[in-house]
């Protein structure tokens, strides 16, 4: 998991120098173990299957019905993984309930789906020189600011 600490910045400049990742720090759950989710909290986590799309295949991730009735949310907005990309998944977990939630390493959080495409894709993420996040083993921090440095 990661989950953003306490700041002295009073904002994040996505064309400034700060790296994200510096802004959060890595916490290792143990098996079975448990992670408090406060409410209004945000955290990282990853999957434990990994897995790699084929050239004519998209994937797309969904959270659980059960925890969304406790306003836990599952992705912010990276719910889909484009054809060729390969790795665990990252969730961008949230708590928009009124109570902390723990939930706990290995329990079932989302679930993956996959649709075939009508043609291969021109460029598979992996093969795209901006992919940000192929074969990742660990929650990553945002990698926007490679956006205004590509440009």
């Amino acid at each position: 998991m990661k989950v953003f600490k306490s700041s002295p910045y009073p904002y994040l400049d996505l064309k400034g120098a700060i790296e994200v990742e510096k802004l959060m720090d890595e916490i290792k759950v143990g098996e079975g173990g448990p992670f408090i989710l406060q409410p209004g909290a945000f955290a990282l986590a990853i999957t434990k299957e990994e897995f790699t799309l084929a050239d004519d295949l998209m994937g797309r991730l969904d959270g659980r019905s059960s925890l969304g009735r406790l306003g836990i949310v599952v992705h912010s907005t990276a719910a889909r993984f484009d054809p060729g990309w390969s790795g665990k998944a990252v969730m961008e977990l949230g708590n928009l309930g009124p109570m902390p939630v723990i939930l706990y390493e290995g329990m079932r959080i989302c679930a993956l789906t996959f649709e075939t495409l009508s043609s291969l894709a021109e460029i598979p993420y992996g093969k795209k020189q901006t992919h940000k996040y192929v074969q990742q083993e660990n929650p990553q921090a945002s990698k926007i600011q490679k956006e205004f440095t590509q440009q």
